[in-house]
């Protein structure tokens, strides 16, 4: 019975450990974005997680239908979501809920450009990255 509580406990404490260092790594990049934005308009007060969340929802006209983030990743980041068009289930965007979608920032990056590209049919700028990471991370 000990030996099952010390392994519950280190199981615990593993998965503690690693939805943490993705929180981490996820405002690493946040602040990586920040510090972009500053030096591109000094003007920039910072990031915003109320501003992240209306890129997230706003509803733009692609291909003559409406789209936003929440289309494929739901309402809640911290839920399951679905591909419009595939329909295959696409992993929570909330490293609350997905300890691993902060695990690669060269992929997050390759996906930044690509559902940049898809939605709102350009780059996303690096306060709009930024500020969409800080509601992410805010999101439990």
């Amino acid at each position: 019975m000990k030996a099952s509580n010390i392994l519950f406990g280190l199981l615990i404490a593993f998965t503690s450990a690693s939805v943490h260092a993705d929180v981490e790594t996820a405002q690493k990049l946040a602040d990586k974005y920040e510090a972009i934005a500053k030096n591109i308009n000094p003007a920039s007060t910072g990031l915003s997680a109320n501003d992240g969340k209306a890129f997230f929802n706003r509803e733009l006209t692609v291909q003559g239908k409406q789209v936003a983030c929440a289309s494929c990743h739901t309402a809640n980041p911290a839920d399951t979501g679905k591909h419009i068009v595939t329909g295959k289930p696409i992993r929570p965007l909330a490293p609350s809920a997905n300890p691993k979608r902060f695990a690669d920032i060269d992929k997050v990056e390759k996906e930044f450009t690509a559902h940049c590209h898809d939605v709102i049919g350009r780059d996303c700028s690096a306060q709009e990255k930024g500020n969409f990471i800080s509601y992410l991370l805010s999101v439990n």
